[in-house]
């Protein structure tokens, strides 16, 4: 199977070659680029926005990785700060105590004591010499340890200025995602009213059969009209029966007129 697709491979090159010439290479590359092209215009734009929102989110590992690495960083620069502090008191405490033992040892004292110990002038200026030496060291260590604290705090720094504009950029991609979406669901809703057909051939229909029975109204009014049954009139040849006008009759037979008034025996 590997054998036929090794000889395919270049019976196509060899084919390619000869119709195309020196040009093959870069009829290759252009149809790969316009397959790639294809192919990407006919992945749906919602499915496209759906990716970026997965890559946003993909953000949050490296943001918390960024803010362990700040932490430890603190963590290592409040260290050496109080390390740095610890020293300057003790080389301030060994700087006094170097002065007093000079002090001494100018005087015209032989003898001193300290501590309830008596001590010679030999023995303040060897112990003079090796607080100076000690404190020499002391003092380059201590400046040493300043310069690595410049440089954490400035890593530090660089890293928190990274982790600001890594949260700003995440916030800003995600508002402009939820655009996206507006905006798609937007021009969404538009193809949905474009392409929305109405059943023309119903509408003839409906308006046909309503013609049809407007015409079928007008024939059976003409049909009444034609023998003789008028409708639609005021009925003037109706005979209405006369209302009894009773009052009118009991006074023609008691003899009365209307308004008297008349005792009955």
């Amino acid at each position: 199977m590997c054998k036929k697709f090794v000889i395919g491979a270049a019976v196509l090159a060899t084919l390619g070659t000869f119709v195309f010439g020196r040009d093959v290479l870069s009829y290759v590359k252009t149809a790969g680029s316009s397959v790639r092209q294809a192919v990407k215009s006919e992945v749906p734009v919602d499915f496209e926005v759906d990716r970026a929102r997965k890559m946003v989110e993909d953000l949050v590992p490296d943001i918390r990785r960024c803010m362990h690495v700040i932490a430890e960083q603190q963590v290592d620069v409040e260290t050496l700060q109080s390390e740095i502090h610890e020293a300057e008191l003790a080389m301030k405490q060994q700087k006094e105590a170097m002065f007093t033992l000079r002090s001494d040892l100018e005087s015209n004292e032989t003898q001193f004591v300290y501590a309830s110990r008596t001590y010679s002038k030999d023995d303040i200026r060897s112990d003079l010499a090796q607080r100076f030496d000690r404190y020499k060291v002391a003092t380059d260590t201590l400046k040493r340890n300043e310069q690595i604290l410049k440089a954490r705090q400035k890593a530090l720094d660089a890293n928190r200025e990274k982790l600001e504009n890594m949260l700003s950029a995440k916030m800003d991609m995600e508002v402009q995602i939820e655009q996206l979406e507006a905006r798609l669901k937007s021009v969404q809703a538009a193809e949905t009213v474009s392409n929305l057909e109405i059943d023309n051939s119903q509408l003839t229909r409906a308006k046909s059969l309503i013609k049809d029975l407007n015409k079928q109204l007008d024939v059976k009014e003409k049909m009444l009209d034609a023998e003789g049954k008028f409708t639609g009139l005021i009925p003037v040849d109706t005979k209405v029966e006369e209302k009894r006008d009773v009052v009118k009759q009991m006074d023609e037979y008691f003899k009365t007129r209307s308004g008297d008034h008349v005792a009955v025996q």
